[in-house]
């Protein structure tokens, strides 16, 4: 016997009924999405923060956000400790202005986990805090006030910050006004802050070399080119998160002074939440070291290529497996650098590596930096308006160039498996 037309239609209302029930499960309406962050590494003792400001010390670390919310939550990393991180206390505000201490009052909020103003952080760690309920904006300045009674057993952090960083004696993490504070320009043991977003808004992660982590810009004027690059997806209504993950020194193969990419890429970029795309310039360090610290032979030469190819390749199906957007990004030109004094050879390798990066087929979308920075009338050189003064780092002007060589079209793509 045929069903009836009306049963027919209350079974397949029914079923509809169980399948966006269970989607709505499964697809919550909004999810944490990175809105700043930093690659950790282990400070050079020339970047460490002295045990005094430490020791009964609070420290208030200013981080530019990218995204906005009336949710956020902040990530403390104890990533290079060697023992637990104990925060002694800790709270979040809107700073007043940039390179000042003060924070604005009615604004300040505790920082706390499980609850609990205090937490331990075990050795290699990181740990969320609670979310805190605080109308927050794009292009925001949020400070970050941690106190501890002891200085950490190994320090985590990231000395390429170019902005400022407060230091005070004594539990000041609820106070408003530091006017005593002591300041550097390096950030230890913070790595992200997210927003609750909608579910539709992701983040892009920038990873690289000093180039991506600014060197040169000045201190708190958020002039990178992954800031700079920000602000123009603002200007085209787009709403994105961009995470600076650039490590001056940066190689993609070799430990420089932070680990390779190819060993923190998954901590640094996929594993972010709510991480979408991610933009890889890398290379100049690998080439530049190559010739400058060894006998730089053809066969040594040929052997980076490959490797380097063979490691971008490596990012890509980690990036597709994890539904993240690779674009791959030329690499600039340096030749007249002091520090790597470049030949001809050396060129030749940088020139085939970006033709394979625009060639390739393994990226879903290319930057060519090296067109937007390269003198037309000498393609082995940046053009002199985006060239800092060393033929190494770009200018602002450079930087501004790179941040408008993104392909916009490429953040609107979506890529790979779900994740």
């Amino acid at each position: 016997m045929q069903p009836s037309q009306h049963a027919l239609r209350s079974f397949v209302g029914a079923a509809l009924a169980v399948f966006i029930i269970n989607a709505t499960a499964a697809e919550p309406a909004s999810h944490w999405v990175a809105s700043w962050g930093a690659a950790q590494q282990i400070p050079e003792p020339a970047n460490e923060l002295a045990a005094e400001h430490w020791r009964d010390g609070s420290i208030r670390q200013v981080v530019h956000l990218t995204l906005g919310g009336k949710q956020f939550r902040v990530r403390i990393s104890n990533a290079y400790g060697t023992a637990p991180l104990i925060v002694d206390a800790a709270s979040v505000a809107l700073a007043q202005a940039p390179g000042q201490a003060g924070v604005n009052a009615p604004t300040l909020r505790p920082l706390t986990f499980d609850g609990r103003t205090t937490v331990m952080i075990p050795a290699g760690a990181e740990y969320y805090s609670d979310a805190v309920s605080l109308d927050v904006k794009a292009a925001a300045d949020l400070a970050i006030s941690l106190y501890f009674k002891d200085a950490p057993a190994g320090q985590t952090g990231h000395p390429g910050a170019r902005a400022s960083t407060f230091l005070a004696k004594g539990n000041r993490v609820n106070e408003a006004a530091w006017d005593d504070a002591g300041k550097t320009t390096k950030w230890y043991a913070i790595s992200d802050v997210e927003v609750l977003a909608p579910r539709r808004v992701g983040a892009l992660v920038a990873v690289g070399d000093s180039i991506t982590d600014g060197y040169g810009v000045p201190v708190d004027t958020n002039t990178r080119w992954p800031d700079v690059l920000a602000a123009r997806l603002r200007d085209n209504g787009m709403t994105q998160g961009v995470v600076n993950a650039g490590i001056g020194g940066g190689r993609m193969l070799r430990d420089g002074l932070g680990p390779n990419v190819a060993a923190r890429f998954d901590r640094d970029v996929t594993s972010r939440a709510g991480v979408t795309h991610a933009l890889v310039l890398i290379g100049v360090n690998d080439l530049g070291g190559l010739h400058r610290n060894t006998p730089d032979t053809p066969a040594d030469r040929q052997q980076m290529l490959t490797d380097l190819k063979l490691a971008h390749r490596q990012l890509a199906e980690r990036a597709r497996a994890r539904g993240v957007c690779l674009i791959g990004a030329t690499v600039t030109p340096y030749v007249g650098s002091d520090y790597y004094h470049p030949e001809p050879e050396n060129e030749a390798d940088r020139q085939e590596l970006n033709n394979w990066i625009r060639s390739s087929g393994i990226f879903d979308a290319v930057a060519d930096f090296d067109a937007a920075l390269r003198d037309p009338g000498r393609p082995d050189r940046m053009k002199p308006v985006y060239d800092s003064g060393d033929h190494l780092h770009p200018s602002l002007a450079g930087y501004r160039a790179l941040a408008e060589a993104v392909p916009l079209a490429a953040l609107r793509k979506q890529c790979g498996a779900k994740k």
